[in-house]
């Protein structure tokens, strides 16, 4: 048996962005849920996202965003330069949030950041708990889920929410099956200073190993993903902030002039992940338990936010109709919701990576035409710049704009507004 205290509608496995965000909605929506995280230090994570609008609407609508707000710099332009020095190269295009409606397209945060503010949210929600252990292994029947920690406690809930990364303990024990790949690529990550200003602009040099991106942060910072070649990315990572600094002028082209860069930096191999189903068994997968994609586009952490959304969305309505919150209906609509965004978006990013790498011309030329109309025909480029950055159809409601179907942000039945 599973004491009383240690009876939770949800358990959430993983404190990372989406799983805390899932977490927070959830209980939002007046259920019982834990967060079971070992609570690794969160300055220890050098990455940045860029939160899209969507998903900085959500964090709002959370009470979290104006916690963290001082801390992120809106990109206002976004800005792709072809730097593969190819035959056959695609024009520069700049794209303006102005041109969709919006004063920005989304905000650059550290991860480190959003992770502690969202930390503190969950403190401050009665109906959520935040357990500093670390999940060994899970039991699941029809009737619901044991969660068993390394300490020997045990949680019980009707649903678990896998946000325990690529590697998910949770993911195995629903018996999904996952598709795995592996690109002979690898990223260095790392701010910088810089002594002209970013303007709000987010630079991506497409070059023939991979992007460069430098994405503006609050003052004249940046942060910067390095994706190249892993025997070229540990040489880079080996210099010291001096040398480091001089190879990132040279690749920039000096386009914020003389940098200084952070004496610290990391590095990781590019592969990709997708689920084949997205729940199964009480268990519904957010984040890298579900997907992992290359660095590019700013894609991952936002769908990792949509994840965390939609379940709670589809856990706060069956919670209020009385049906099972953990049951096959709940599975298998979270999957159908979910499906569609991870699948598309994930190809799409892993073919313009492909691209990039590719010495096929024929290949190089499709890339370039692409670039060409998004550059040259005004409806077609808003279109695609709009689904870029969030979906069109199937958004989760608490994502949506207040006007955009009807709804006040303070009708949404699972949102906090601040």
């Amino acid at each position: 048996m599973v004491a009383a205290e240690n009876r939770f509608d949800v358990v959430v496995a993983g404190g990372g962005p989406a799983g805390l965000s899932a977490a927070l909605a959830i209980a939002a929506a007046g259920l019982t849920v834990a967060v079971v995280d070992p609570l690794a230090d969160p300055a220890r994570d050098r990455r940045t996202s860029a939160l899209m609008v969507a998903s900085v609407r959500m964090l709002r609508r959370l009470g979290v965003w104006s916690d963290c707000a001082a801390e992120a710099a809106p990109l206002e332009r976004l800005r792709i330069i072809d730097d593969t020095g190819r035959l056959v190269r695609a024009p520069s295009v700049e794209f303006a949030a102005s041109e969709i409606g919006e004063a920005a397209f989304g905000w650059n945060i550290h991860n480190r950041v959003l992770v502690a503010t969202l930390r503190r949210r969950i403190g401050e929600m009665p109906s959520a708990h935040l357990i500093v252990a670390t999940v060994t292994g899970i039991e699941l029947d029809a009737d619901g889920a044991v969660v068993r920690l390394a300490d020997g406690s045990r949680l019980a809930a009707a649903l678990v929410v896998a946000a325990d990364g690529r590697r998910s303990l949770c993911r195995r024990a629903a018996g999904i099956a996952v598709d795995e790949w592996s690109y002979d690529q690898a990223a260095l990550v790392t701010d910088l200073e810089h002594e002209r200003p970013h303007c709000g602009v987010s630079t991506e040099f497409h070059g023939c190993n991979g992007p460069f991106t430098l994405v503006p942060l609050p003052g004249d910072r940046s942060s910067l993903v390095w994706v190249d070649r892993p025997r070229a990315v540990e040489t880079f990572a080996a210099l010291s902030p001096e040398g480091l600094a001089g190879e990132i002028e040279r690749r920039s082209h000096r386009l914020l002039g003389r940098v200084r860069a952070a004496a610290r930096c990391a590095t990781y191999r590019l592969s990709g992940l997708n689920a084949r189903r997205y729940a199964a068994r009480r268990v519904a997968l957010v984040g890298e338990a579900a997907h992992v994609i290359p660095p590019i586009g700013a894609q991952g952490l936002n769908l990792g936010l949509r994840d965390a959304a939609m379940i709670a969305e589809i856990v706060a309505d069956a919670f209020e109709a009385g049906r099972d919150i953990g049951g096959e209906e709940v599975c298998t609509a979270y999957d159908a919701a979910r499906r569609i965004d991870i699948v598309s978006r994930a190809g799409a990013v892993d073919l313009l990576n492909r691209t990039l790498l590719s010495d096929f011309v024929p290949l190089q030329a499709l890339r370039a035409a692409g670039l060409r109309v998004l550059s040259g025909i005004g409806p077609i480029r808003r279109l695609i710049v709009r689904e870029g950055i969030a979906p069109t159809h199937g958004l989760p409601r608490i994502m949506r704009p207040a006007d955009g179907d009807g709804m006040t942000a303070g009708s949404l039945p699972y949102a906090a507004v601040e």
